[in-house]
């Protein structure tokens, strides 16, 4: 029987000829869309993995063999591709525009990520009793505060085509009560972050943002406080990082506190004798908040430097009307105030050792609050003449296995009305705290405070003689820990036990409603166990 073999070999040469022409067109390679799509950061291309040794002693799968096969000419080899050369991008540090500056945010990282903060306390007084917030000043001690958590998810993603770096936040907030504790299967929920940012939009160093956010600086840790800029916000902004270490950021948003002051609801008929009521807003303003912040990073040997701030805020609210009686309407006037503040502070770059001095003055509806109403306004009707002055002090330092943090500030208050009365006040709180470390994973911290305020309410101190009321109190605490990253301030997770003692004199005491135990006792005794945690957040970095 004859059989044609130059044929056969003819047939074998054109399968292996399409054979590598459809394995350039395999799925390893994305078919090309209109729709843009995120990928990695280029990166240097990594040297070729040298084939195995004895590879050119494996016959292809398909091979046949052709001994008596007729000749046929060799094919050309393919092309070698000639590659792109490689631009790696300006991609931002691992520790972002400021990577000398400790609390600089984290850079970006592509992919999907999840972070968290959070603390539960389980503890309560000598009695028995539930445990609660002994403070008398706005910030004070944190080992008394009420449980609250965090869960937040991003995505962050470098776009090639542009070169741009894009950060999705959404953060999820929890507070206490926990259904573990009183059985309710319900949660008190708040959405902190619900934001888009956008880095190296078109020009290095030019950044955007918009949504909700937590909008805000350096902390005071002991005290859980934003001294100088703490915004919670819904809007957008913009910001520049120059390549000399200066940063320029500026933003504006809108909110609407739940109080009359900006909203009046009231019941109408609705339209065409239909059945039931309807609400209509009379009153309908929301506040304007503006910032803008600019900061600079003067680099101090290998890892430290000096850290300046300048920040201003501007509020304003629009004129409304409000009904004071049916159909009798009053005109309500717009209103204004502003936020001035300053910030210098020096870091080691090392163990977190550093140290913050901020100033700020608020006037006018500002110094109430970005999502407070005002209270005892002016004759008409505005803020005028609220202001507030805030000066704190804090920082860290920490040698072979000791530490030592402290936190303090002096505020001072007063709303608009020329009287003083009970929410004008002074008040101020020096805390420190001193830790050890033994054997990395423990360790014992001391903590103690003195807190004093004034309000703006006279007692009778001598016969005819009335002082406004001073008070003071002294809060000394012992908290035995276990931190499993190792020794430092700030390394979390951690578990800790906690004694804090509580002494009030009567004037702090006479804060309090009659019958309330804190009026009663001039020392308490809090008994507890407490985890607190942070990781991957963009909300809390250091």
């Amino acid at each position: 029987m004859r059989c044609d073999f130059p044929l056969l070999s003819l047939a074998v040469a054109l399968l292996g000829v399409v054979a590598p022409a459809a394995a350039a067109q395999s799925p390893a390679s994305p078919p090309t869309t209109s729709q843009p799509t995120a990928s990695t950061p280029p990166v240097t291309p990594a040297e070729p993995e040298p084939a195995p040794e004895d590879s050119s002693a494996v016959p292809a799968p398909d091979a046949v063999p052709t001994a008596s096969a007729a000749p046929t000419p060799a094919e050309a080899p393919p092309p070698t591709p000639v590659p792109e050369p490689a631009v790696k991008p300006d991609k931002p540090g691992s520790r972002g525009p400021h990577p000398h500056d400790p609390n600089s945010p984290p850079g970006l990282a592509d992919g999907f990520h999840f972070g968290s903060y959070g603390r539960v306390i389980a503890g309560g007084d000598s009695t028995g009793r539930a445990g609660r917030n002994g403070d008398i000043v706005a910030r004070g001690s944190r080992l008394d505060e009420a449980n609250y958590a965090e869960l937040e998810l991003r995505r962050e993603d470098y776009w090639k085509s542009t070169g741009a770096y894009t950060r999705i936040v959404a953060t999820t907030a929890f507070a206490t009560p926990i259904f573990h504790y009183n059985g309710q299967f319900s949660a008190a929920l708040a959405i902190r972050n619900l934001y888009l940012e956008v880095r190296n939009a078109g020009v290095k160093g030019l950044s955007f943002w918009a949504g909700s956010r937590m909008y805000r600086g350096d902390d005071i840790y002991l005290l859980d406080f934003w001294p100088l800029d703490n915004l919670n916000t819904i809007g957008g902004g913009v910001g520049y990082t120059f390549k000399t270490g200066t940063e320029l950021k500026f933003h504006a948003g809108l909110n609407q506190p739940t109080d009359p002051y900006y909203r009046q609801t009231i019941l109408r008929p609705p339209a065409y004798n239909q059945f039931g009521s309807a609400e209509v807003a009379i009153l309908d303003r929301q506040k304007l908040v503006s910032s803008l912040k600019l900061s600079h990073v003067w680099p101090i040997g290998d890892s430290g430097g000096v850290k300046g701030i300048l920040y201003g805020e501007l509020h304003y609210v629009p004129e409304g009307q409000r009904e004071i009686e049916s159909k009798v309407y009053e005109a309500v006037p717009k209103d204004k105030g502003f936020v001035g503040g300053a910030q210098v502070g020096a870091f080691t770059g090392k163990r977190s050792t550093y140290v913050n001095l901020t100033a700020r003055f608020a006037s006018g509806i500002a110094a109430y609050g970005e999502l407070n109403a005002p209270r005892q306004l002016r004759p008409d009707r505005t803020a005028t003449g609220a202001h507030e002055l805030l000066v704190t002090l804090s920082g860290n330092w920490e040698r072979g296995p000791f530490g030592l943090l402290m936190g303090s500030y002096y505020r001072q208050f007063r709303n608009a009305s020329r009287s003083l009365d009970w929410d004008d006040l002074n008040e101020g709180i020096v805390i420190v705290r001193p830790q050890v470390w033994f054997a990395k994973i423990a360790g014992v911290a001391l903590e103690a405070s003195y807190q004093a305020q004034q309000r703006g309410v006279a007692t009778e101190s001598e016969p005819n003689l009335f002082k406004p009321v001073f008070a003071q109190m002294g809060r000394f605490g012992v908290i035995p820990f276990i931190t499993p990253g190792g020794p430092g301030a700030f390394q979390r997770p951690q578990i800790r036990l906690i004694y804090l003692l509580t002494v009030r004199d009567g004037a702090t005491r006479s804060f309090y409603p009659a019958d309330d135990v804190f009026a009663r006792r001039g020392v308490d005794h809090f008994i507890g166990v407490g985890a607190e945690w942070w990781f991957g957040s963009t909300s809390y970095f250091r």
